[in-house]
């Protein structure tokens, strides 16, 4: 999604396309009049969709392409991603108007990505695992770009696409877009802020206990927020909120966590049990 700085409220009340409150017949997510219905049939039609996306992995893969990529707006939308994620799709419905996609035409966001999971691999290599092997440095770079990011994402976005959007025949990459976004934050307290703590973290006492617990309670809240936001800012769905339900699940699997349950010592310990002989 190519967004911009605005000062426009996120209401966006130039869209002449009104949620209704009541919920529909066909499901808790749905769509508003037939004019709407056409228009997102009409728009996001699936062969088009894969064909940007086809376009976008190209320019992806071709290192000669990167220097036209807006690298000053992906790292824009990074920012307000941490202090300001309602800012980021601000626009996305005025960008469907202007380029005819929901989804973005830019992998600036996704190179960025991937540059910072690399990165934070040969930190975790050197200063958790204590080695300097390439081929453990290697290893766990794929492990956080194809498994965490990339795996993981297709199954998360094409999960929520096939159940809110995929009846609209809407973009697919749009559904990755939100994941992409999401998942930035998460990288931040898990694999930057979680690698600072971590001789904390997983000590043998309560306070490092709730640290470590409430780290992860904050990056696992964060991710669904903004992928709440994601497909909140469509003005064609209705209940979006429901989005919001896993947090519910997160606080109470928290509460019980603090009665004695190390998330970070434990999820690290499986994490990195087959790197430490590295």
């Amino acid at each position: 999604m190519g967004l911009l700085p605005t000062s426009v409220s996120h209401s966006n009340p130039a869209i002449p396309l009104p949620r209704s409150n009541s919920p529909a017949a066909g499901g808790s997510y749905a769509h508003h009049g037939h004019a709407t219905s056409s228009a997102a049939l009409s728009s996001g039609r699936s062969k088009g969709g894969f064909e940007k996306m086809r376009k976008m992995l190209g320019k992806l893969v071709r290192p000669s392409r990167w220097p036209t990529m807006d690298f000053e707006l992906a790292a824009w939308q990074m920012t307000y991603l941490c202090v300001a994620p309602r800012r980021v799709y601000r626009n996305v419905y005025y960008h469907k108007q202007t380029k005819n996609t929901w989804a973005r035409d830019d992998p600036a966001i996704l190179i960025m990505m991937i540059g910072f999971l690399s990165s934070a691999a040969v930190l975790w290599t050197s200063l958790y695992l204590h080695s300097f092997s390439p081929i453990a440095w290697a290893g766990l770079a794929l492990k956080m770009v194809f498994r965490d990011f990339i795996a993981s994402g297709l199954i998360i976005s094409t999960l929520l696409w096939s159940v809110i959007l995929a009846r609209l025949t809407f973009e697919l990459q749009y559904s990755f877009d939100v994941h992409t976004n999401s998942f930035f934050p998460l990288f931040l307290n898990l694999y930057l802020a979680q690698l600072i703590l971590a001789p904390v973290v997983t000590r043998n006492n309560w306070v490092c206990l709730w640290v470590g617990n409430s780290l992860y309670l904050v990056a696992a809240t964060q991710y669904v927020y903004i992928t709440y936001l994601g497909y909140n800012a469509l003005p064609f769905l209705i209940r979006s909120e429901l989005l919001l339900f896993p947090i519910v699940l997160f606080l109470t699997l928290y509460v019980v966590s603090l009665l004695g349950f190390n998330l970070s010592k434990h999820l690290l310990e499986a994490y990195f049990s087959g790197l430490n002989s590295s």
